[in-house]
């Protein structure tokens, strides 16, 4: 299939992304909500290997199909690595109809201006390089908003931007993420500070370029419809940012033409020791919500 299919399904698919993309940092509790302990393994190496495992389980689930997942986020390992032996880009496209992305950022810097901007990331190209090799079509990088400065969205915004324009280079579709924290007071004057800088940069992008947006969803319903209807927009998709599930589905079905990308929210209620029919009817219940949330707008 080729990149034209992905890029319609990505344009104007019905169903939602999921966030497959825990790293080294997030995966000890990825696991523990999974029912595995930090006791159950002794390595790096084997947490690895668990939260693999735990990933190809999601993929290889009866329940995860193209007609409802449309994309899928990768770490970087996940990509290096196999799914139902073949390559993890691969098997999700051609097996399931579900379009895969890569996580490129490095993790965060430390606060500074309330916000907190993105690690170097040495290697950008390459790493480019490989992933459209691998059958990637687009990548995914996130910072973090903790306040409504003015000064600290203007320089998240651009570094986003700016790194996006270098994944568009490698002909991927970038997907900016500007987290703003759910529990900030001033969150409402943060995405109004957000949305203008996101219009500013969006209207000084080349007209052949399109990127995806990640928002937090928004205190104001529809705020981010300006976004929506951008011609530069290819899709804007929300996190579930700490938001139980049901107030993610809720918050998300109020928002037109935003359609979820979870990660914690997906799996949710998933346990490594449920057999595969109860593993099956969890994911197929937590698919169908969020689907159903995803279309809603």
């Amino acid at each position: 299939m080729s990149n034209s299919e992905q890029t319609q399904k990505m344009t104007s698919g019905k169903g939602f992304i999921a966030a497959l993309d825990q790293s080294g940092g997030s995966s000890p509790k990825a696991l523990r909500l999974y029912g595995i302990e930090e006791d159950e393994y002794s390595s790096e190496a084997e947490m690895f290997d668990l939260i693999h495992a735990m990933r190809s389980r999601i993929v290889t689930s009866s329940a995860f199909t193209g007609e409802r997942v449309i994309g899928a986020i990768l770490f970087e390992m996940t990509m290096d690595r196999e799914i139902g032996g073949k390559p993890s880009a691969q098997y999700l496209w051609e097996e399931c109809g579900v379009v895969p992305f890569l996580k490129i950022d490095k993790g965060l810097a430390d606060e500074e201006d309330g916000v907190q901007m993105m690690k170097p990331m040495p290697g950008l190209d390459e790493l480019l390089s490989r992933a459209k090799e691998a059958g990637i079509f687009g990548t995914k990088m996130r910072s973090v908003i903790n306040a409504a400065s003015a000064e600290g969205i203007r320089k998240v915004v651009d570094q986003q931007f700016d790194i996006g324009e270098q994944v568009l280079k490698h002909d991927l579709v970038p997907i900016i993420e500007p987290e703003v924290t759910i529990s900030i007071a001033d969150k409402k004057e943060a995405e109004g500070i957000l949305l203008d800088q996101l219009l500013r940069r969006l209207d000084e992008l080349p007209e052949s370029f399109k990127v995806m947006l990640k928002l937090t969803l928004p205190e104001t319903e529809n705020l981010y419809l300006p976004l929506v209807n951008h011609n530069r927009v290819m899709r804007v998709v929300a996190l579930s940012g700490g938001y139980s599930r049901e107030e993610a589905n809720e918050r998300l079905s109020k928002n037109t033409g935003v359609i979820a990308s979870f990660s914690r929210a997906l799996t949710e209620g998933l346990d490594a020791k449920q057999s595969d029919d109860d593993f099956d009817a969890t994911l197929d219940e937590t698919i169908e919500g969020i689907y159903t949330a995803s279309n809603a707008g």
